[in-house]
């Protein structure tokens, strides 16, 4: 049959990304408990294209992806794009996937489990000599406002926040270790299923431990840089006001 994508094209324009953008797709990730986790990816597959050809072979991502779709680590990440560039005879590829990670998490004094999902995304690019990975892990948490508690006679305010960390990969991490340094920060960690002695605990706990999100960034920024592990990081943080009708945000980022 005629293949109208290898066709020449002279209007001598190359294109820096061609492919597919928003395929859904279960995938299997590495899990640190349970070894692995089955979840569904949000998928963008690019390459560049050259001037002279008319277009690129759009089924083939979606063939290469169906590969490795079982073997989602990071290493194999990279691994995947490299066999897009290559199969597609392109000087360069990329890749995003978006997906949520859940975690069983036991409620402080109850100990009673629920789900917590956080949403995770890797990003790369691959030349013929060259690699960039990043991973991106976004954590929700509580934090009580150090200014309110000092000016209020009762209480202060508190909100929820979302933690991004990006990091560049170095050595072999687990997700999971990255949430726990990010929910260590911050007043509290979140949870899904909570008792009212668990609800008494944490909202006391939280006021005993004010956060600025200046003192968020700050904090899983110093303890990220300590694991000596990423080569380039970025830290920010956005908590959605209680008593605001905006959000109050930071961002800090290490080996840029």
């Amino acid at each position: 049959m005629l293949d109208v994508q290898n066709q020449a094209d002279t209007r001598e324009i190359p294109l820096d990304k061609v492919g597919v953008k928003g395929l859904e797709y279960p995938i299997c990730v590495l899990d640190k408990k349970n070894k692995a986790q089955h979840t569904t990816a949000t998928v963008n597959l690019f390459a560049n294209l050259p001037k002279h050809f008319k277009g690129t072979h759009m089924s083939r991502f979606i063939e290469i992806f169906h590969q490795y779709r079982n073997d989602l680590t990071m290493s194999m990440f990279l691994n995947m794009l490299a066999d897009i560039r290559q199969d597609l005879d392109a000087e360069a590829s990329f890749g995003e996937i978006y997906f949520p990670y859940f975690l069983e998490k036991t409620a402080p004094v109850s100990a009673l489990s629920g789900m917590m999902s956080y949403r995770c995304s890797y990003q790369g690019e691959v030349t013929a000599h060259d690699r960039h990975f990043t991973v991106s892990i976004s954590v929700p948490v509580t934090t009580v406002c150090p200014c309110s508690k000092a000016i209020s006679e009762r209480g202060a305010h508190n909100q929820r926040g979302i933690v991004k960390v990006g990091l560049e990969l170095g050595p072999f991490f687990w997700i999971e270790d990255i949430i726990a340094i990010v929910e260590q920060a911050a007043s509290s960690p979140v949870y899904s299923l909570l008792k009212r002695e668990d609800e008494k605990f944490i909202t006391e706990h939280a006021y005993d431990n004010p956060k600025f999100v200046e003192d968020v960034v700050r904090d899983v920024y110093i303890s990220v840089r300590n694991t000596k592990k990423f080569p380039r990081f970025s830290v920010e943080v956005e908590n959605f006001e209680s008593i605001h009708n905006h959000s109050a945000f930071a961002y800090a980022e290490f080996g840029g």
